[in-house]
């Protein structure tokens, strides 16, 4: 059974003044989300965007918990080196007990230079700091007191309650977009939240690095595949209402360096009609029905998390969202099981 989850990349370029209209959109679609089928409902992190991009995922992961009762809530990701692990563990617990133990705690280093600077965090030990505090949330959630002494955290005699409801502990989920951190995932991760904007040839090869490493640690692997997707009556209303979304955040990613799209040498490449195939799920029902099915099989997902708000650019339109999800629900979710 292939399931379907949601991320909302919430912001409100070019300044970010209008954020508390955007979060209620968001709210308002994590509903419709939970009434349609969809398995869980996910939010990003960064800091210090003029756009004002969400600074703090478990806080509204706390107002769709509020508003909901079956959805998966969930960050995908959580920038960790940020924060205390100490924190997040309790944190995570309190949303736990909040939503009725419904949390999968995405996480990643992080690659905004931005970010780390409004925490007067060195960039330069962010895979350290994230590898320790993964190591960590592992033992405050085994509601045990414990010690931890390490390179970045000095934890003495400490147990965090309450107790998580899942057991033994929230899922963690590590974001991958390099080949370290597809074996980072394998090795100390539940999942790996594979890259968007890759297309399916190289989002096969990773999803394989990460299998071997998961396997060889011993671990179970879950492949979770984050796509750019849309359904509608055609590819060409598609393209109308998606294509300029999803092309500024393209741009916005090579521009800062994405391997995802190293055969481009300019931004005239990016042309929805060329990039779509292979890379983009969208077009009528039944051409997502029988993509999400194709990308399954050969990556070995059942689980993708659909983009459909971009960060970049704002949209499409809230009433754009609300009409998408309504027929993902009707059109194409009742046909994975297949």
């Amino acid at each position: 059974m292939i399931k379907l989850g949601l991320y909302s990349s919430i912001a409100n370029p070019p300044r970010g003044d209008d954020m508390d209209r955007c979060v209620a959109e968001t709210i308002s679609e994590a509903e419709l989300a939970e009434a349609c089928g969809f398995h869980g409902f996910f939010f990003g992190e960064h800091h210090q965007d003029r756009d004002g991009f969400l600074p703090s995922p478990l806080v509204v992961g706390s107002a769709v918990a509020a508003r909901t009762k079956r959805i998966q809530i969930g960050t995908s990701v959580l920038l960790l080196p940020l924060h205390h692990p100490l924190r997040v563990a309790e944190d995570v617990v309190t949303l736990e007990a909040v939503s009725g133990g419904r949390v999968a705690l995405g996480v990643g280093i992080g690659y905004q230079e931005a970010d780390f600077r409004a925490f007067g965090i060195e960039k330069k030990h962010r895979v350290g700091r994230f590898e320790e505090a993964i190591e960590i949330l592992k033992k405050a959630w085994t509601g045990k007191h414990f010690t931890h002494k390490g390179r970045h955290f000095d934890i003495e005699n400490v147990r965090v309650t309450p107790q998580p409801i899942q057991k033994p502990r929230p899922p963690i989920w590590i974001g991958a977009w390099v080949p370290a951190a597809l074996e980072r995932a394998g090795q100390i991760g539940d999942a790996v939240v594979m890259s968007p904007s890759w297309p399916l040839t190289e989002s096969i090869a990773a999803a394989e690095t990460y299998r071997r490493a998961a396997i060889a640690a011993g671990n179970q692997p879950q492949v979770v595949m984050m796509r750019d997707a849309w359904v509608a009556d055609s590819l060409e209303d598609a393209a109308r209402v998606y294509g300029p979304e999803v092309m500024d955040a393209y741009k916005y990613y090579w521009q800062n360096g994405a391997n995802a799209f190293h055969e481009f040498s300019s931004e005239d490449d990016f042309q929805f009609e060329r990039i779509w195939k292979d890379r983009i799920i969208t077009g009528d029902p039944e051409t997502c029905v029988a993509e999400f099915k194709r990308w399954s099989k050969a990556t070995g997902s059942t689980y993708f998390l659909l983009r459909l708000r971009h960060a970049h650019s704002g949209g499409p339109p809230h009433k754009d969202i609300i009409a998408t999800i309504k027929r993902f629900g009707k059109e194409v979710i009742p046909y994975l099981g297949d």
